[in-house]
């Protein structure tokens, strides 16, 4: 996968606006860098943890209910620490503030538990098209550009989790070419959630899930790329 911004961003869901704003932006210190109205009663706090979107979605109406995904943890690099901090927000998502460089995270790391470690080694090894960082001795840790992806066998993993629902639930791969990424990732193994559909004239995105169905975002932006043709 050719990417156009060397960091992947992550996106959650609430309900709760507030208080998530007030432990995102002064708990854990990620910045508020705009608001993108996405449709009617939903609107995108988009923060900056890096040079990666951390995005929360407010959702007027009631979420269902619905099981978590398979995002288990947002890992922030941070100057001045000397060991992690790890905090949950008001609602239980997970993220950890740690020194540069602790256990490889840079910049952002995003911890992912599934339930088939080879399985989603080979699709992010041959789908996704990431390098895999030392796979003899650490296996499933895999760098997109800055940020590094952490996969953690875990028998109880989530299954096909819904896209509607509170906490993490997806991450988000800017690319150049969101048709042909798309296609390439169908045809090494992926499995379509969404078809590329344009969004006036801000992005051209797509939806593919991975072997345990967690939703990935292929998004060809107009503001990095310069065009959506």
């Amino acid at each position: 996968m050719q990417l156009a911004k060397p960091r992947v961003d992550i996106g959650l869901s609430t309900n709760h606006l507030e208080p998530m704003l007030a432990f995102w932006q002064n708990e854990a210190g990620v910045p508020f860098d705009h608001l993108l109205p996405i449709r009617p009663g939903q609107d995108q706090h988009r923060h900056d943890a890096n040079g990666s979107v951390l995005k929360i979605n407010h959702h007027a109406e009631p979420l269902p209910a619905n099981p978590p995904a398979g995002y288990r943890e947002l890992i922030i690099a941070r100057e001045g620490l000397t060991a992690p901090r790890h905090l949950a927000d008001p609602e239980g998502n997970r993220v950890s503030l740690v020194p540069p460089g602790w256990q490889g995270v840079r910049q952002v790391g995003v911890r992912i538990a599934v339930r088939d470690l080879a399985a989603h080694r080979r699709f992010y090894r041959e789908a996704l098209e990431l390098p895999e960082e030392e796979p003899e001795r650490t296996p499933g840790r895999f760098r997109a550009g800055e940020t590094l992806i952490i996969l953690e066998e875990d028998p109880s993993a989530p299954v096909d989790a819904a896209m509607q629902g509170p906490g993490w639930r997806y991450i988000t791969f800017q690319v150049f070419k969101v048709d042909e990424e798309h296609a390439k990732v169908l045809a090494r193994g992926g499995r379509e959630a969404l078809a590329p559909v344009t969004l006036g004239s801000t992005a051209r995105i797509s939806m593919v899930r991975d072997p345990d169905g967690n939703w990935i975002e292929l998004s060809q932006r107009a503001s990095i790329v310069g065009s959506l043709e």
